[in-house]
Formats: structure tokens, C-alpha cells, sequence
């Protein structure tokens, strides 16, 4: 029998809005060698003052919840600095960054995040919430990463396993395959202190949330993507939007694309059938 979908108070929800948070962290030499030997590049031995990957910011001030304040599904427990959705699965659908300075090892830097929006829709998935969280990652020379960030969350019934009818991607003009096994999303999720369990705890992920196999993170995707972009840019994009599309399952290896526009670089992931997973844009 399907479980019932939680009635969702919209004004309370959007009463979140608004919302200010600050936290803060310090760029480390340990946690960029992390970050480095997790996208399979070499560790080397970041000095002082050495710039920091793209989106290292996503490793810095997680959230640090007691083990008795996480939900079932390892993520902290709804309320707090985001709005209490009662839908039961939560997911980092996609969102924007732009930089304007580069993180380094020894700076302390501060993440200053907004609840910008909270929408309702009924979608042919089921009721969906989309939560909009702006943030400003400032370091001690000034603003750093502008950044919006999208969240969704659905209920337990919604189709696990994609979003629809796959759509063929075009031809990439520049292709690379990674990885993505076990191990490699369990390292992701210890550098960003993920407690997610859909990408480690396999019995969790099949048999609770009904996915076929790990979920590789949607700032996973991202990161590689962005770094992918940098390499063929020869530079450090200006700007970066993505947004997922399908989910991507651990196993085979999956692919990241590009092919040149006017503006730069359209960017995707795609699975081993070749079916997009996330898509970007990057100048």
C-alpha cells in the first residue's frame, strides 16, 4: 500500500524565508590533499596561501548534528535552518555558483546563507518542494563564491530510479570516463561529512528508498564537471549552473561531456547507456 503524502502547511514553509545563517571553517592542507586524491588527482603538499579546488567551499563548516539528531535516512532532522519539510526524501537538485576569488589554504572563511524561496508544485512525480538557499562564502580578502543552491524534496512513493523518458544527449566534443564505485562516494562523503545513507549503505538505499544501487552525489557530479571545465577553459570558470536530471547509480563508469557554445561550455554526466544525468552551463 503507498504511503500517505504529509499535507503540507505552505505558509508555514515560506515563513522560513528569510531565514539568515553564518558559520564558519579554516581551508586546510589536509582537506584540499583529500579533495585532491578523491577526484583521482595527485595529492602533492598544498603551502600556505596554495588556491583551493572550485568547489571546496562544499567541504568547509557541514553541518555537525549528534547521532541522536539525525533522520532515518542520516541527514540531521528536519527544522532548524531549513523549513521542516515533511517529505520524507531530500535531494540537491541543482544551483548556480559564480567566483570571484580563489579559497586558500589558512583562510578562515565564512558562509553567510539565506532562505531565498520555498515553492509547492504537484508534478507528474507526485508533490514536490523545492527549497532556494542563497549563500556568500567570504574569505579575509572578501567575497569568494556567490552561490544558490536548490533543494527538493518528495515523497517516499516517488519513482526512484529516473525522471522520465531518458533524452538523447549530442555528440560530446570532449569526453572523459570516471569512476564510480564504492569507494569513491564513500570519500566523497567523508570529505563533505555527508551522513546521506543512499550513497554508502546499500541495503538502506535498495531496499528503503527502492534505487538500484548508490546514488553518486549531485555535488559530486558538479565538482567534476566544474574541474572539467576549468581543464578545457585553460582557466577558472567565471560562472557554473547545473542541475540534475536523472539520478546516476554506482557500478559502471560513468562519463563526463562537453561541447563549446556561444557563451562556453554546455557540460553533462552521463550514464552508461549514455543518458544524461546532470546538465551545466559554464563561462
Amino acid at each position: 500500500m503507498s504511503a500517505a503524502v504529509p499535507a503540507l502547511d505552505i505558509d508555514l514553509l515560506r515563513s522560513w524565508i528569510g531565514r539568515t545563517e553564518e558559520v564558519s571553517d579554516l581551508v586546510t592542507a589536509r582537506g584540499l590533499r583529500e579533495m585532491r586524491v578523491t577526484l583521482n588527482q595527485p595529492a602533492g603538499d598544498p603551502a600556505p596561501g596554495e588556491a583551493a579546488m572550485l568547489t571546496a567551499h562544499w567541504c568547509l563548516a557541514p553541518p555537525a548534528v549528534p547521532m541522536d539528531g539525525l533522520g532515518p535516512d542520516g541527514h540531521p532532522a528536519r527544522g532548524g535552518f531549513l523549513p521542516p519539510v515533511p517529505l520524507p526524501r531530500r535531494m540537491w537538485a541543482g544551483g548556480q555558483l559564480e567566483w570571484h576569488d580563489d579559497l586558500k589554504v589558512g583562510d578562515v572563511v565564512a558562509r553567510r546563507s539565506r532562505i531565498a524561496d520555498v515553492v509547492v508544485k504537484d508534478g507528474r512525480t507526485g508533490t514536490l518542494c523545492f527549497v532556494t538557499v542563497a549563500h556568500e562564502i567570504v574569505s579575509p580578502r572578501g567575497l569568494a563564491v556567490r552561490e544558490r543552491q536548490d533543494i527538493v524534496y518528495r515523497g517516499a512513493d516517488a519513482p526512484a530510479g529516473g525522471s522520465g523518458m531518458g533524452q538523447a544527449a549530442p555528440a560530446a566534443q570532449w569526453q572523459e570516463s570516471v569512476d564510480t564505485s564504492p569507494v569513491l562516494l564513500f570519500r566523497y562523503s567523508a570529505i563533505t561529512f555527508n551522513g546521506h545513507r543512499i550513497h554508502y549503505d546499500r541495503s538502506y538505499c535498495v531496499e528503503e528508498e527502492g534505487y538500484p544501487g548508490l546514488v553518486v552525489h549531485g555535488p559530486l557530479q558538479a565538482t567534476l564537471l566544474a574541474e572539467f571545465a576549468g581543464r578545457l577553459f585553460g582557466r577558472k570558470p567565471k560562472s557554473f549552473a547545473f542541475r540534475s536530471v536523472r539520478p546516476i547509480f554506482d557500478g559502471p563508469p560513468m562519463t563526463l561531456n562537453a561541447v563549446e557554445t556561444a557563451d562556453g561550455l554546455a557540460l553533462w554526466t552521463a550514464d552508461s547507456d549514455g543518458q544524461p544525468c546532470m546538465k551545466a552551463e559554464a563561462a
